[in-house]
């Protein structure tokens, strides 16, 4: 096998990285994949716009992790989109979580979080998943996430919650039109990126003792609901990946020391990771 094609997808955003025995990794960016928010033809048509396919580009295999991308029939659908638009015949779809787990965890054990625009956890053996939390995705579940926490901020706006200070700093970014912010959530064609869209005022206000609220409240949602639920968390690693980890992981190691539990490590993307597994199977 000369050259792997490794895709790490979450709603947002997608990196790549062209994996050719004896060359330097080649990295590049689409838009985010998620077939439980984009159809088949909005794939390929995303794909033909983003990543145009080049003859000295084409793998001889590709390995695609993406959310949504857990149940057999998503799977389906993705391999058969990326077959078609890659000329290949060697597709592989698995989960995120698994994508994760090679990065963060190679073949040691740990609990595997993401912590992105989405939100997931598993319990990884070192070599499969053995154990993971249902997904119920932006509108139920994702805990910890980026639309979860844009949700918080939304909702602090729109009933009053924020003080002075906070309501100007949204205003000056977002607007005062409550109505029309509404409206752009909910005909938004991607609301999850959209509630997310909302996390860059966090970051950038951090210390304000409302943001902290948010962040330190949503973050122990996710501990709660996902993290606390799995029984090797008390001896084996925890292990995070995603703009929210990187971002907030001062919080997450607080939670670590406060649940009296081992953090292992926090990366932004598990691509660096991802590219340094493969690259043996090269």
């Amino acid at each position: 096998m000369a050259t792997i094609l490794l895709a790490d997808s979450g709603s947002t955003k997608t990196d790549w990285c062209l994996l050719r025995k004896g060359s330097k990794p080649v990295f590049f960016k689409t838009s985010g994949i998620n077939p439980y928010l984009q159809d088949e033809a909005e794939i390929a048509a995303m794909l033909k716009d983003e990543l145009p396919v080049k003859k000295k580009t084409i793998p001889d295999s590709i390995q695609y992790f993406g959310a949504g991308a857990a149940a057999p029939e998503k799977q389906k659908m993705l391999e058969h989109v990326l077959k078609q638009h890659f000329g290949v015949k060697k597709v592989g779809v698995q989960t995120d979580l698994l994508a994760a787990a090679h990065s963060l965890c190679g073949d040691k054990k740990g609990i595997v979080c993401i912590l992105g625009t989405g939100s997931a956890s598993c319990y990884y053996d070192g070599k499969k998943i053995k154990e993971r939390r249902p997904s119920l995705g932006y509108i139920a579940g994702d805990e910890g996430s980026g639309n979860h926490m844009g949700k918080r901020v939304l909702q602090y706006y729109a009933y009053g919650t924020f003080d002075q200070e906070m309501k100007a700093g949204f205003e000056l970014r977002f607007g005062n039109d409550l109505p029309a912010i509404v409206n752009n959530l909910y005909s938004d064609p991607y609301p999850n990126r959209y509630l997310a869209s909302f996390v860059p005022m966090l970051v950038d206000t951090r210390g304000h003792y409302m943001v902290e609220n948010i962040i330190e409240d949503c973050l122990n949602d996710f501990f709660h609901h996902n993290v606390l639920k799995y029984r090797q968390s008390w001896s084996l690693p925890l292990y995070f990946t995603g703009s929210v980890a990187h971002f907030f992981s001062d919080v997450i190691e607080s939670l670590c020391d406060q649940y009296e539990l081992e953090l292992g490590k926090i990366t932004q993307s598990p691509m660096e990771g991802l590219v340094k597994y493969y690259k043996g199977m090269l």
